[in-house]
């Protein structure tokens, strides 16, 4: 097994006992024998959040992965949300995709940039560039380890006030923020976001209805809907308790393109869909974690 297998390994050996809703439909799809276990699934892609400042963001954590082969492609900007974006191609058409974004912490007041920096200053060089990149254990470790000191709850929630995102990240950091199923892959009668959403629904599963519960892109071919986020307890550096968002999952069915639309089921591979990210999806998939989302129990 390769460096990079172990540490997407590690990466979903910790989210999904953080993320309930993995178990809820890996267990439904083995019970339907749709599949015998979960590395039977197709991951579409995974996805990380990171604080825009120096040292950090996408310039640094980028370097992980391009260390394994990956190599981007194309830049995203949300503007409500004041987030960048890029993803990356895999060196093998098996593995996830990457999505990284990153907050714009340039465009928000100086009070919540005060509130951001009092964090991220603590780090005074990219810390990628201690980390050996052929050692899966250490990869792991720094994916998971916190970078800055525990955030306060009220400091928490300012930074919520203006920008859901950035209180994600003050407190998450690193965390895998979802992965994705290629629903596409699957049998017939689950190979569609429709399908497939009925058939989570089902099994108590909550999804994300920001935009509608399935995303489309503006050329048809991308179809998105995710969980709404889990909320995890979260202790807080005055050692207060909260339950917070933590990550989600994602459903992903990508079309074939016009060009290759006689195909037989036999011949389709990955490069005969649509590929890469859509701008007007991603916005409603980030709002999973939002309270928008989160307390829609509680209307």
């Amino acid at each position: 097994m390769s460096v990079l297998d172990n540490v997407l390994k590690g990466l979903m050996r910790r989210y999904q006992e953080r993320v309930l809703d993995v178990s809820v439909v890996t267990k439904a799809l083995i019970k339907n024998e749709i599949v015998s276990d979960i590395n039977e699934i197709s991951n579409d892609h995974i996805a990380f959040r990171t604080m825009g400042v120096p040292q950090l963001g996408i310039a640094s954590f980028e370097k992980i992965f391009k260390h394994y082969g990956y190599e981007r492609r194309d830049n995203y900007y949300f503007e409500q949300k004041k987030v960048n974006a890029k993803w990356y191609a895999p060196p093998e058409s098996h593995l996830p995709r990457i999505f990284i974004s990153e907050l714009d912490v340039s465009a928000f007041s100086d009070e919540i940039q005060t509130v951001i920096t009092s964090y991220t200053d603590q780090i005074t060089a990219d810390p990628v560039d201690k980390i050996d990149l052929d050692n899966a254990d250490e990869v792991d470790a720094f994916l998971h380890a916190p970078l800055w000191e525990t955030p306060s709850w009220e400091d928490y929630k300012t930074l919520q006030s203006a920008s859901e995102y950035a209180a994600w990240v003050i407190y998450n950091r690193y965390y895998l923020n979802h992965y994705t199923i290629s629903v596409h892959e699957l049998q017939a009668g689950y190979n569609s976001i429709e399908e497939f959403n009925k058939f989570v629904k089902a099994e108590g599963v909550k999804l994300n209805n920001a935009g509608g519960e399935i995303k489309i892109s503006e050329d048809g071919l991308l179809l998105q809907s995710s969980t709404v986020s889990q909320l995890c307890e979260a202790t807080f550096l005055d050692g207060d308790k909260h339950m917070i968002s933590g990550s989600y999952v994602e459903f992903a069915e990508r079309k074939l393109l016009p060009e290759f639309k006689g195909l037989s089921n036999d011949k389709i591979q990955r490069h005969h869909r649509r590929d890469g990210f859509e701008v007007g999806n991603a916005d409603k998939i980030f709002e999973s974690t939002f309270l928008s989302q989160t307390d829609r129990d509680k209307e």
